[in-house]
């Protein structure tokens, strides 16, 4: 299956290292064994919107390839496109499913931010600590709505591979530091001249000042300067301002990437 959607072309850079990449012909079965819980790790993608009827038939396919309750506490549907269809979507959100609406953006040349903190260093984490501190920044950035044991385990099998996947160079994780705290992070893979940005995240005491913006421009300009990357690749929540952020490094909006998302309360 040859994919339009840059956004899932690059997603499927992080199960291409250590994770399962199927091609079923009209869809794509992903798994991380490695981390079962992490809901885009494990999911079906497939070639077209849902439409009439695939709300049983996704369902069914979705515990033949990647399992079903309650050995699995999640289900995943990601599909092909660039402008936001969503086809037969009804039946999915009438069952408790998100709807996950993401824009891609991209950019081959970056500008300085207006919102740049002049205070923060960026730099690629080499040491342990610098591993542990983009941990539990990540760890304080969850999202409520996750439950924070089953998040701390999700969160440091993320961070192990991630810190496998720059050790294997296939790209690096950057940190930002305030008078030597580490306050946010990303990480930046890069395969054949393609860059994908992971995971932004300022630490909640220290957002709104700038520096998500310093640590996306300087991260960006490492990459295309040292790390092989000719075009930088973002996916943001449609509806969350992050994006904003983006654009005002030189990202342009070129796609939206859509898909759903079901797990156990």
């Amino acid at each position: 299956m040859i994919l339009k959607s840059l956004g899932y072309r690059t997603d499927l850079f992080f199960p291409r290292f250590d994770g399962e990449v199927m091609d079923r012909g009209d869809y794509i079965v992903i798994r991380t064994p490695s981390n079962p819980s992490f809901y885009w790790g494990n999911f079906l993608l497939f070639a077209a919107p849902p439409a009439e009827g695939d709300f049983d038939r996704w369902r069914a396919l979705f515990a033949k390839e990647i399992g079903a309750s309650p050995i699995v506490n999640h289900m995943a549907f990601g599909w092909d496109g660039t402008a936001g269809e969503t086809g037969e979507i009804a039946p999915f959100l009438e069952a408790g499913f998100t709807l996950e609406d993401s824009v891609v953006l991209t950019a081959r040349v970056i500008v300085r931010p207006a919102k740049y903190n002049e205070e923060v260093v960026v730099r690629p984490l080499a040491e342990d600590w610098e591993w542990e501190a983009a941990l539990q920044n990540k760890i304080a950035c969850r999202d409520p709505k996750h439950e924070e044991a089953g998040w701390r385990v999700y969160a440091t099998r993320q961070m192990e591979r991630r810190h496998a996947m720059a050790r294997a160079g296939w790209g690096n994780w950057f940190g930002a530091f305030l008078a030597g705290r580490l306050v946010g992070d990303l990480g930046l893979f890069v395969r054949d001249g393609v860059g994908r940005f992971q995971a932004v995240g300022a630490h909640p005491e220290f957002r709104r000042i700038g520096v998500c913006g310093a640590l996306v421009y300087e991260a960006a300009e490492y990459a295309l300067a040292n790390m092989g990357a000719e075009v930088l690749v973002m996916v943001a929540d449609a509806h969350y301002h992050a994006a904003r952020i983006y654009e005002g490094v030189g990202f342009l909006p070129v796609e939206r990437q859509m898909g759903v998302t079901w797990w156990r309360s």
